[in-house]
C-alpha cells in the first residue's frame, strides 16, 4: 500500500506543475488579450513575440520541473509548449519580414529574433533525435532571455543602406544564425557531459561564481564616482540614444547603483573565494559554506535587478558631460539586463545541479554518447561557420572591394573559426574525447556570444548596423 501511495506521487505532482503552468499561459494570454481587443490589433509582431515568451516560458519552467523529479509528463507539455512558441515565433519572423521586405536580418533585434528560433527548433530536434530531455533546461532559458531582450531594442523598420541590399545578407546571416545556434546546443551537450563524465560538483560551483564575477565586474565598468552607475541617456520623444558628439553616447548617473553592483559583485565572488581556500587547506566544510553564500548571492542578483528595473525604466538623472536632468531607459542599457538576468539563470542550475545530481544523471544518456552528439553538432556547425565567412568574405569583395578589412567583426568571426577548427582537428588527429574536447566546444560558444553581442556593441566597425 505504501509503495503505491509512493508510486502515485510523481504523477500527482506532475499534474500540479502542468496545471499550475497553464493557468499562469493561459492568464496572461488572457490579460494580453484584453489589451490587443483595445487597440484592435491582433497579429502583429509584438504580440506574437509576447505569445512565443510566455509559451517559451511556461516550457522553461515545465523542463525544469522535469530536471528536479523526472516526471515524464513534464516534459512531454513542456515539448508542447516549446512547439506552440515556436509557432508564435514564426509568426513573427513572417510578419517581420513582410513588414521589412526583406529576411529579418538586418539589425541586431532581427537577428536574434532568427536566433531564437533556430534554438527553438534544434531544441525539439535534440530531444526528439538524440533523446537528451534536458536540454531545454538550459536552452529554453537562452530563449527567454533573447525574446526579453527583443522587447528592449529598437524595433522600428527602417530602409537597408546600401551596404546590405543584397542577397548575399541573406545568404550570409541565414548561416551565422544556423552556425550560433548549433554551437549554443553544443555547449548545452558538453555541459550535460561534464556533469555525466563525474566533475566533481565544486568545479562547477567555481565556474558558476567566476561567470557571475565576469559579469558584476562587466557591469561595473560603468561605476562612477559617489557610488553610481552610469548608464546611456535616453530620448523618450525619439526613441533613441543621446549622443553629444558623433559616436560619443551621452551618459547619466544613477546615485547609489554602482554600490549595490559592488555588493553582489562580492557576494558572486564569495563561492569561488572560498573554494580556492578550501583546495588550498583541504577542507571540505568550506564547501558548504560556499554552497549557502551561492544562496546568498541569488538573493542579492535578484534584489540588484529589482533596483536596476526601477531605477532605469523611469526617472531623471544627471550626467558627468551636459548640465541638467536626463531620461534613461531600460532599451538603453539592454545588455546589463541581460547580463543580471544571466546571472541568476547560471546560479539556478548550479543549486539545481547541487540538489538533484543524481536524477540528473539518471535522466541523461550516457557520457560517450553525448560526447559523440557534442561532436556531431560541431560538424555541422563548423561547415556552416566556414561558408558563412566565405559568404561574407565574397560580399564584402563586391561591396568594399576587399575580401578582408580586418574588421572587429571579421577578425572574431575568424577566432570563432579558429576554436571550432582546433577542436575538430584535436579530435580527429589527436583522438581528443572527453574533458578536453568538452571544454573546447564551451569556450567555443563563449567566443560566439562575444562576436555576436560584445563586438556589436563594444568594438566599432563596418558591422556597426548589426
Amino acid at each position: 500500500m505504501a509503495r503505491a501511495r509512493a508510486e502515485q506521487q510523481p504523477t500527482a505532482t506532475g499534474t500540479t506543475l502542468v496545471v499550475l503552468v497553464g493557468l499562469s499561459v493561459a492568464f496572461l494570454l488572457f490579460m494580453a488579450f484584453l489589451n490587443v481587443v483595445k487597440s484592435g490589433n491582433l497579429l502583429n509582431e509584438s504580440n506574437l513575440l509576447y505569445a512565443a515568451l510566455i509559451f517559451y516560458a511556461g516550457a522553461g519552467a515545465l523542463y525544469l520541473g522535469f530536471g528536479v523529479t523526472g516526471t515524464p509528463s513534464y516534459v512531454r507539455f513542456a515539448s508542447l509548449a516549446t512547439w506552440v512558441g515556436l509557432v508564435a515565433n514564426t509568426g513573427a519572423v513572417a510578419h517581420r519580414w513582410y513588414e521589412a521586405g526583406h529576411p529579418p536580418f538586418a539589425s541586431i533585434y532581427e537577428m536574434l529574433l532568427s536566433f531564437v528560433w533556430t534554438l527553438a527548433v534544434l531544441t525539439l530536434i535534440a530531444e526528439k533525435r538524440f533523446n537528451v530531455k534536458v536540454i531545454g533546461t538550459v536552452t529554453m532559458p537562452v530563449a527567454i532571455v533573447g525574446v526579453v531582450l527583443m522587447q528592449l531594442l529598437r524595433t522600428d523598420v527602417h530602409p537597408l543602406v546600401p551596404a546590405l541590399q543584397s542577397t548575399w545578407l541573406h545568404v550570409h546571416v541565414t548561416l551565422a544564425m544556423l552556425a550560433y545556434a548549433a554551437c549554443a546546443l553544443s555547449f548545452a551537450l558538453a555541459m550535460m557531459f561534464l556533469i555525466q563524465d563525474g566533475m566533481k560538483t565544486e568545479t562547477f560551483l567555481a565556474a558558476t561564481s567566476l561567470f557571475g564575477i565576469a559579469t558584476y565586474a562587466g557591469v561595473l565598468t560603468r561605476f562612477e564616482k559617489w557610488g553610481g552607475l552610469s548608464l546611456a541617456a535616453w530620448d523618450p520623444k525619439e526613441k533613441s540614444e543621446i549622443f553629444i558628439a558623433k559616436g560619443m553616447r551621452l551618459f547619466v548617473v544613477i546615485p547609489d547603483l554602482g554600490w549595490l553592483m559592488v555588493l553582489v559583485l562580492v557576494a558572486v565572488g564569495a563561492p569561488f573565494a572560498l573554494y580556492l581556500i578550501s583546495r588550498r587547506n583541504h577542507d571540505e566544510r568550506l564547501i558548504n559554506i560556499a554552497n549557502n553564500a551561492v544562496f546568498v548571492g541569488i538573493l542579492l542578483q535578484v534584489l540588484a535587478l529589482a533596483f536596476f528595473l526601477l531605477r532605469a525604466r523611469d526617472g531623471q538623472y544627471g550626467s558627468l558631460d551636459a548640465e541638467g536632468f536626463y531620461a534613461t531607459s531600460l532599451t538603453a542599457s539592454p545588455f546589463i539586463l541581460s547580463g543580471l538576468v544571466g546571472g541568476i539563470f547560471v546560479s539556478l542550475l548550479y543549486l539545481l545541479l547541487l540538489w538533484r545530481r543524481q536524477d540528473l544523471q539518471r535522466m541523461l544518456p550516457n557520457a560517450d554518447e553525448l560526447d559523440r552528439i557534442t561532436y556531431k553538432t560541431i560538424a555541422i556547425a563548423f561547415p556552416l561557420l566556414t561558408l558563412m565567412i566565405a559568404a561574407g568574405a565574397y560580399w564584402a569583395n563586391r561591396t568594399w572591394g576587399s575580401y578582408w578589412s580586418w574588421d572587429p567583426k571579421e577578425t572574431w568571426a575568424a577566432i570563432t573559426w579558429l576554436v571550432y577548427a582546433g577542436y575538430l582537428h584535436m579530435r580527429i588527429t589527436r583522438g581528443w574525447r572527453g574533458r578536453r574536447a568538452a571544454y573546447f566546444a564551451i569556450l567555443g560558444f563563449g567566443v560566439v556570444m562575444f562576436t555576436f553581442f560584445g563586438v556589436t556593441y563594444l568594438l566599432p566597425g563596418m558591422h556597426a548596423y548589426a
